[in-house]
């Protein structure tokens, strides 16, 4: 039988979201039906619900930074029972069988992943929906444990701003020595910095923002670089072994190159997209510098990233709302005015 939920959902890509009450589908044996208690608000959720990218589907119910608590597993599921704190994040399953699904990089599916949101489910072609409500049901594969001590409001946003930065780190293996940048602090680059300083790396924030440098002090930054000053850019020539850049819009990357190393990487996590003005290849020729990508990670490292959490009593800097607000918080985030992430609390939704 299928579970009849509320939420609150975009209809077309001008209209404000609302409530809105759509079925889940019926579990199945290796399901987790999970209460949503937070749901973090990601760029990527305005984005969809304004079809930035001509692909929604509506109506559309967004947010894939979710945390709940399981409310009962199917008969197939024992890693989870009634009453454990879970995630679920940008993606509810794969192919599960090609080559990325089988390393763990189930976010590089051949097939691509199937989205937590605005996405067909594989077995049944219903279109799933989002953490903006009362329920999700999930393959267990695609659920994550929150270990003990969390806040779990603040967990919420490891989900997506949390990973999308903690896999480019372990991939280009971030640690004790480690020289990392990171360009611009908001949802993603807040994260960035911390786990750029619990991994031990030395870490410099790049900022075209003056005064910001005591709160960047105080995630992490060992030092505050602003980019359109250009003694400061040429004091920090060569410096770098990675940049993590995490600017959603179109940018000029050629000014943070010189600042690279030898080998240095500079990974691009916040745009997609074309590139203006275009990239000057010859520093990257004759330096053997790159210019790459990164997106989300697949489950196994996610869940790597919410152990070190755990242990290192890593959350997103937040700020609540409930359900009704979320139209305003929008236009807030547009103006970027939230230090550094909105989560919504369900609890009106639930009842």
């Amino acid at each position: 039988m299928t579970m009849n939920v509320l939420g609150y959902a975009a209809h077309s890509p001008t209209d404000a979201l609302v409530p809105h009450r759509f079925d889940r589908r019926a579990p199945r044996d290796d399901d987790v039906v999970i209460e949503i208690l937070y749901c973090g608000v990601c760029h990527s959720d305005l984005h969809t619900a304004r079809n930035d990218w001509g692909n929604t589907v509506y109506p559309v119910v967004p947010g894939h930074e979710i945390v709940g608590r399981v409310s009962s597993v199917g008969s197939a599921v024992t890693r989870f029972r009634r009453g454990d704190p879970v995630a679920v994040g940008c993606m509810v399953d794969s192919c599960r069988h090609c080559p990325a699904c089988e390393q763990g990089l189930e976010q590089y599916c051949v097939e691509f992943p199937i989205l937590t949101y605005n996405g067909v489910d594989r077995h049944d072609g219903r279109p799933t929906h989002g953490g903006y409500s009362q329920q999700i049901v999930v393959s267990d594969r695609f659920v994550l444990r929150v270990p003990e001590g969390l806040d779990l409001a603040a967990t919420a946003p490891l989900l997506c701003a949390g990973i999308t930065t903690w896999s480019p780190l372990r991939h280009w293996k971030v640690g004790r020595g480690s020289r990392l940048a990171v360009v611009g602090l908001g949802g993603l680059g807040h994260m960035a910095l911390k786990f750029g300083k619990a991994l031990g790396a030395d870490v410099t924030l790049f900022t075209r923002s003056a005064g910001k440098e005591q709160d960047a002090r105080r995630l992490g930054a060992h030092r505050v670089v602003l980019s359109t000053d250009a003694a400061q850019m040429a004091a920090v020539k060569g410096q770098f072994d990675l940049i993590v850049d995490t600017v959603p819009y179109v940018h000029d990357l050629n000014p943070y190159i010189p600042t690279l190393a030898t080998n240095g990487t500079l990974v691009l996590v916040g745009y997609l997209g074309p590139l203006e003005p275009f990239l000057d290849s010859s520093p990257l020729v004759l330096e053997r510098k790159s210019v790459a990508g990164s997106l989300i990670g697949g489950i196994p490292e996610t869940q790597e990233m919410l152990d070190f959490c755990g242990v290192h009593g890593i959350t997103s800097d937040i700020e609540m709302i409930e359900m009704q607000e979320i139209n305003e918080a929008y236009e807030r985030m547009l103006r970027s005015e939230v230090k550094y992430r909105f989560v919504i609390d369900l609890a009106t939704l639930r009842g």
